[in-house]
């Protein structure tokens, strides 16, 4: 038990002591630990159950269910775990093990009809109400248990408001922060703390269920801001290994933006070069040409540029930019906005983003960027037209595809 930490040896003596309840959320913070032993005290549970009943384990996908805990129990437990994402079938202690995602309206429908003694949901908050609302409905054997682990969310959401806030006789809810885990380097934990700020530093690092108000980049400041020969200096200093477009076209009451946005060696930093924003939206063939311009331009600028990634909306401006350049024009990822806030977040919080003086428009942007305070069950930002999204996206498009490249730990 020496390996433990204090909070996690209390959490295992609810497993010897049979403290557990029918639904068990293990909550709190980034690396805190409770992932660690919700997955140790889920095996050593299932391994007391009776063979011949079902098992499931559930993620927002099954490749974040792979990445968070199944490679992890694989490594834990050796030979007595095995699992296939293909056949989405595990076998931990010669217990068969169901594997699902549960990123979409429709994931409920492929649980029903399952009669299971046990389930284990990765990172709760991300799965759907219906999701969650059938699995218990499945849980009907007797004895049968639910593990969970979540980071906290807005205060409004169905877990806090349905299940957490009403302590619920059959529910145990274990609460895990940074600092319950003895085993990080102290320098580690500091540089962590770091990256994060507002309403994510309250919530990964303190564990708390808080909504997102006011200013979403609340520590963007004058010192990310760069004159034209300050990024020439710095650049000196610094040379990009890259650069990329982000491209996000306008509509009705919005614009066209184009962003380059570069990286030094190892990915330490993010420099947004230059900006291209067009609010009158003439025509097609007018946001083709000054697409091939622009790429031009910044080609002879800066010869790292090598790709463009495009709002997938508009497949046949995407295929008419692929066609007016000699450059890799891709679809942008798009991943969910509040991925693509919390990165460069953590970017402006660490003081590795940088912005040219040149691009007014997207320094604007992020300094008014707010949240939409109207909703209290999601964080959304607002966009009523109010503010510059178009140029927020465009660069978030940019960067994006290089998450794990620009976060390594």
């Amino acid at each position: 038990m020496s390996e433990f930490s204090p909070k996690q040896r209390m959490a295992l003596s609810l497993l010897k002591n049979g403290g557990l309840k029918r639904l068990n959320i293990f909550e709190g913070s980034v690396r805190s630990g409770k992932t660690y032993i919700s997955m140790i005290m889920w095996s050593f549970w299932v391994a007391q159950c009776p063979k011949e009943q079902a098992y499931l384990m559930a993620g927002k996908t099954l490749t974040t269910l792979k990445r968070n805990v199944l490679e992890p129990m694989s490594e834990l437990f050796g030979s007595c775990f095995r699992y296939s994402i293909t056949k989405k079938e595990a076998r931990l202690f010669g217990r068969k093990i169901y594997l699902e995602g549960a990123a979409n309206a429709g994931s409920e429908g492929k649980i029903r009809g399952m009669t299971l003694r046990g389930a284990y949901c990765d990172e709760l908050t991300l799965f759907g109400e219906d999701f969650f609302t059938m699995l218990l409905s499945r849980l009907s054997e007797d004895g049968a248990k639910l593990f969970a682990t979540t980071n906290p969310d807005t205060p409004g959401h169905w877990l806090k408001r349905d299940y957490l806030d009403k302590k619920l006789p059959d529910l145990l809810s274990l609460k895990f922060t940074l600092d319950d885990n003895p085993h990080l380097p102290t320098d580690y934990v500091q540089a962590l703390k770091s990256e994060f700020s507002g309403v994510f530093y309250d919530r990964f690092i303190l564990g708390k269920w808080v909504a997102a108000e006011g200013r979403i980049y609340d520590t963007f400041s004058n010192g990310s801001i760069l004159t034209v020969q300050e990024l020439a200096q710095k650049l000196e200093r610094n040379r990009l290994m890259t650069s990329v477009v982000g491209v996000d076209y306008g509509g009705n009451g919005s614009a066209s933006v184009f962003c380059h946005v570069g990286f030094d060696v190892g990915f330490r930093n993010v420099y947004v070069l230059s900006e291209y924003y067009d609010s009158r939206n003439r025509s097609a063939e007018s946001l083709i040409s000054a697409f091939a311009d622009y790429i031009a331009h910044e080609k002879q600028q800066h010869p790292t540029l090598c790709a463009a990634y495009c709002d997938s909306a508009e497949q046949l401006l995407v295929k008419s930019f692929r066609s007016a350049v000699r450059l890799d024009v891709r679809n942008a990822l798009k991943k969910p906005i509040n991925t693509r806030i919390n990165m460069l977040n953590r970017l402006i919080s660490t003081g590795r983003f940088f912005v040219s003086e040149e691009c007014p428009r997207l320094i604007d942007a992020i300094r008014s960027a707010v949240w939409d305070e109207r909703d209290i069950h999601h964080d959304t930002r607002l966009d009523n037209g109010s503010t510059n999204i178009d140029s927020l996206d465009a660069f978030e498009y940019a960067i994006e595809r290089y998450e794990r490249e620009l976060f390594r730990f």
